[in-house]
């Protein structure tokens, strides 16, 4: 490695570190950081608030009713309409939380993200007529953190040190502590149970064709596992990091 090289990656480290504090402070150990203790409060402000729990919960929930309204009622004009009128509730709401967050000027990306995200998945169901491929998009995220979780784990760089690190004002240090470094290892393998725990009991109801059992499943296994585990996190973060530790400069 040349001067040069070791300069720019002297350079890069502390833009790097920089963007994963931020990162971490903008997650839901973020908001709970942000109260100091793992209140009703501090939890719910890690849900989003209303307005974040109103927007992912309602674009699932309004696909589901009237699609298992209509589909309960043995008549051809409910059935043929019971996937298109979901799925255009469902975009419509989140459309709807979309503009209010623009006219609000308010995290925009996130909203206009959620947006393309229901969008997308709706566009699919109505190709394939297939009313279940409306969560396929879901399965794929679900995978796809799993995936990056596993990696940060077998390269023993698990993500939620880096995120706990960060947001405790003690980056990377916590590598060199072997205790650390294991509890580390062991939250993010609680994550990674999440993701693979949602596919599994997810998975065969999509295989079955069952889209009410799905979307239910869902729904239920979606804010209320999120929540659990943020809250086990901050816990263990507590732990590891005593509360004196959390708010000392790290530099002095």
């Amino acid at each position: 490695m040349t001067a040069d090289d070791r300069e720019r990656e002297g350079e890069e480290a502390p833009a790097l570190g920089k963007a994963i504090a931020e990162a971490a402070g903008q997650s839901g150990l973020g908001a709970i950081a942000a109260h100091g203790a793992p209140t009703g409060k501090a939890l719910f402000a890690a849900m989003g608030g209303i307005r974040g729990l109103c927007e992912t919960v309602l674009p699932g929930l309004v696909f589901l009713v009237p699609f298992t309204v209509l589909t309960s009622i043995q008549q051809p004009w409910a059935q043929q309409s019971a996937m298109p009128i979901s799925l255009g509730a469902s975009v419509l709401i989140a459309l709807v939380f979309t503009v209010v967050r623009v006219i609000g000027k308010s995290q925009v990306t996130q909203a206009i993200a959620g947006l393309i995200g229901v969008a997308a998945s709706a566009i699919l169901a109505l190709l394939t007529g297939n009313a279940a491929n409306n969560f396929l998009l879901g399965f794929l995220i679900d995978a796809g953190y799993g995936l990056a979780i596993l990696v940060s784990m077998l390269v023993r760089w698990p993500l939620l040190g880096l995120v706990i690190g960060y947001l405790m004002g003690d980056g990377v240090a916590w590598r060199e502590d072997s205790g650390r470094r294991r509890v580390m290892q062991a939250l993010t393998a609680c994550w990674l149970g999440l993701f693979v725990v949602r596919l599994a009991v997810q998975l065969p109801l999509y295989f079955a064709g069952l889209t009410v059992a799905l979307g239910f499943t869902k729904l239920l296994m979606g804010l209320p596992l999120y929540a659990s585990l943020v809250l086990v996190s901050w816990l263990v973060a507590r732990a590891v990091y005593p509360a004196r530790k959390a708010d000392e400069d790290p530099e002095s």
